[in-house]
């Protein structure tokens, strides 16, 4: 695109709001709302944010692990970018720059609008940018001159990427910048490839790490050949376990810690295994004891699938919903705090109800709250209560707090992500200490009461910029339980359309015809979206329709349909899947493509040639197409 009419754009966006959303990509026109609604200065000349040497020193000392794995590929790379007048930065998930090297000339510009090590150079600082978009989207990003929202870039071209691991946690950001008369378009190529190459290392490091656990589990089981332990890497995965405890139980290798103790054992001592690289802890081995008797033979009733399982729901047919199901049968007769994640309107509440319904609690009260609908405010007295005279406009005899309310039952905090940073303390406090003070109050009232929190959002994300508390979210997160969106679950679509028809007695539409046409759309609202097609349908019946008008007019009605995965066919469709990928995903999805040509299609030694799990190698042949 021509710079100067980016530049007119740009002004006209500041000055007066206004932004025609076909100059820019929808990534960029999210970026730029954003800086907006944060206030931040489009005038803006340079970074403000600096840390100190003693600062910086600290932030690599934090991100040590970063530095060491990405240095080897940036000093590979040193003289190309010198002699491309260009930089290379490497950036932690705070946006700080770590290091920067590259051409003297650029380096020197560079430092004309504080774009140097120490910086901070994120969204919220210097507004629409390549490092700062690329640690908000964790995509890879390229950004020339007034593309940026602040003008200290304006006369810049940026190209970054993140570097992810285990599961989209964010490592950092590699970034290759240089004056606009320098850009080239092989620099996202070139940040993709480095951060891709990471991952990897990543993958390989992590994978070591667990042989080297196995080692010292095989050298403990030598010298506690009697011992009851188990072996978990840093996820609380089991990766080993004695040879007593596998045979008592020998489905516990892949097991998660807290589902193997619900079996029966207990914890009586940790010791942690550390790196003998770096000394970072890798792993712990959990020295265990049996329960007593009555206790086991308790739990192991409890899992037993003699009693009948209740949810009141449809629970459909698909392999994904139906191990969530098994998640909720296997935690349901424990008192184990667990955390459901899935987006809106995908059911965490029925997920939440059907926990409490098959535990021993089931005799006692539900409790629900959501937390997102109450104001900051009332926020503590909602959850905790208060006394006759706490404040102004207080009840007579004072009021009962959710956690009071829920006493021998269950207390379900749907929206937990959304509770204010000054209530997570006391939440946690409360979590630990299993006690609770109303407000007004100096007297602590017991609790006992089981608690389940849900959210739909990235609360790992959430943790990073600081809106959530660590250590609330470990205290909260024992047993996590994610509730699969309905585009993933479309198997199940005819059996949900046929359990809410009856539920609602509505017999006016033809449930089979209506269950194909419904299977093409994405669904973002989920099942609750779902239920309300089905409504509208149904009015829409009232006025002697055919089945056939019905459907159709139900089709228009969805205006944000997109083709899914599976009715994507032919030529025209590979193309759709290619340019919805990023530069990070094609360069995966070309090493499969590879790794399969090697091993003649074989999907198992494939996954191995390139060291991953073969789960996460059939999820992204799904994801690219293959």
């Amino acid at each position: 695109m021509n710079t100067t009419f980016h530049f007119d754009d740009w002004k006209r966006f500041v000055n007066e709001g206004i932004l025609d959303s076909a100059r820019l990509n929808k990534r960029l026109l999210e970026s730029w709302y954003r800086c907006k609604k944060a206030m931040v200065n489009p005038y803006l000349n340079k970074g403000l944010d600096l840390l100190s040497k003693e600062e910086l020193s600290e932030k690599k000392e934090k991100n040590s692990l970063l530095i060491e794995l990405a240095s080897p590929y940036i000093k590979r790379m040193d003289q190309a970018i010198k002699d491309s007048g260009m930089m290379a930065l490497l950036v932690d998930p705070d946006g700080y720059v770590l290091s920067l090297t590259g051409n003297e000339t650029t380096l020197s510009e560079a430092r004309n609008i504080n774009f140097i090590e120490g910086v901070r150079w994120t969204e919220c600082e210097v507004g629409t940018n390549a490092i700062g978009t690329s640690l908000e989207s964790k995509e890879a990003v390229t950004i020339n001159g007034a593309e940026h929202y602040s003008v200290a870039s304006h006369q810049w071209s940026c190209s970054a990427t993140p570097i992810l691991y285990d599961n989209d946690n964010l490592l950092g950001v590699i970034d290759v910048s240089c004056p606009i008369k320098s850009s080239h378009p092989f620099m996202l190529g070139m940040v993709a490839s480095i951060s891709y190459a990471i991952e990897k290392d990543i993958s390989k490091r992590s994978y070591q790490e667990e042989i080297a656990l196995v080692q010292q589990a095989d050298h403990l089981a030598e010298t506690h050949q009697n011992r009851l332990f188990l072996v978990c890497n840093q996820k609380q995965t089991v990766i080993s376990a004695s040879k007593p405890v596998r045979e008592r139980f020998p489905q516990s290798i892949g097991m998660f810690l807290d589902e193997v103790l619900h079996n029966g054992y207990q914890i009586v001592s940790e010791l942690p295994f550390h790196s003998k690289k770096n000394n970072r802890i890798v792993g712990s081995c959990y020295f265990l004891s049996e329960m007593q008797q009555s206790r086991q033979n308790i739990s192991l009733h409890s899992l037993s699938h003699s009693k009948p399982f209740i949810f009141k729901g449809e629970r459909g047919t698909s392999e994904v919903f139906q191990n969530t199901l098994k998640k909720v049968k296997l935690v349901a007769p424990t008192d184990t705090t667990v955390f459901i994640s899935g987006e809106t309107g995908s059911g965490k509440e029925l997920i939440a109800r059907a926990i409490h319904d098959n535990s021993p609690r089931k005799d006692g009260p539900f409790i629900a709250l959501n937390c997102g609908a109450i104001p900051k405010d009332l926020m503590e007295s909602e959850l905790f209560g208060y006394v006759e005279g706490a404040f102004t406009g207080a009840r007579r005899k004072g009021y009962k707090g959710k956690f009071e309310q829920a006493q021998q039952g269950t207390l379900f905090l749907d929206e937990i992500g959304e509770i204010p940073h000054s209530m997570q303390v006391a939440l946690l406090r409360v979590l630990q200490e299993r006690k609770v003070t109303p407000v007004g109050s100096t007297k602590e009232i017991p609790l006992n009461v089981r608690v389940i929190t849900a959210t739909h959002r990235d609360i790992m994300e959430h943790i990073k910029k600081g809106n959530f508390r660590e250590d609330l979210f470990y205290r909260l997160n024992v047993y996590p339980i994610d509730v699969p969106p309905l585009r993933n679950r479309k198997e199940d679509i005819p059996y949900l359309i046929r359990y809410f028809c009856k539920r609602k007695e509505w017999n006016n539409f033809n449930v089979d015809d209506l269950s194909d046409r419904l299977k093409d759309y994405e669904w973002p609202g989920n099942i609750r979206e779902l239920i309300n097609v089905l409504e509208r349908l149904h009015i829409m019946s009232l006025d002697n329709q055919s089945s056939q008008d019905l459907i159709v007019n139900s089709m228009e009605s969805l205006t944000f349909k997109q083709p899914s995965s599976s009715s994507l066919i032919g030529q025209k469709d590979k193309e759709a899947v290619e340019t919805k990928l990023t530069a990070r995903e094609k360069i995966q999805r070309d090493f499969m493509l590879d790794a399969l040509k090697k091993t003649k299609g074989n999907v198992t030694a494939a996954a191995k040639l390139l060291e991953i799990p073969r789960s996460t190698f059939y999820k992204r042949l799904r994801k690219f197409g293959i």
